[in-house]
């Protein structure tokens, strides 16, 4: 008996403390953002790439008029 009372003891000792993954993936984005991991930064390069495709799409079809 004693043996099977250590077994299921083992067994609840690796129990998670979320039912579901949804839980657990809410809880570590809401642990990163108060360490501040997904602090906005200010890049340009998004609004400089945008730019640049617009002038090749822009000289491609006035070349090619």
């Amino acid at each position: 008996m004693s043996l099977e009372a250590r077994a299921a003891s083992a067994r609840g000792s690796f129990a998670c403390l979320f039912s579901t993954a949804d839980e657990y993936e809410t809880a570590l984005i809401s642990e990163r953002r108060a360490q501040g991991r997904y602090a906005r930064s200010r890049s340009h390069w998004p609004l400089a790439l945008f730019i640049g495709c617009a002038l090749v799409v822009t000289g491609s079809v006035l070349f090619l008029a």
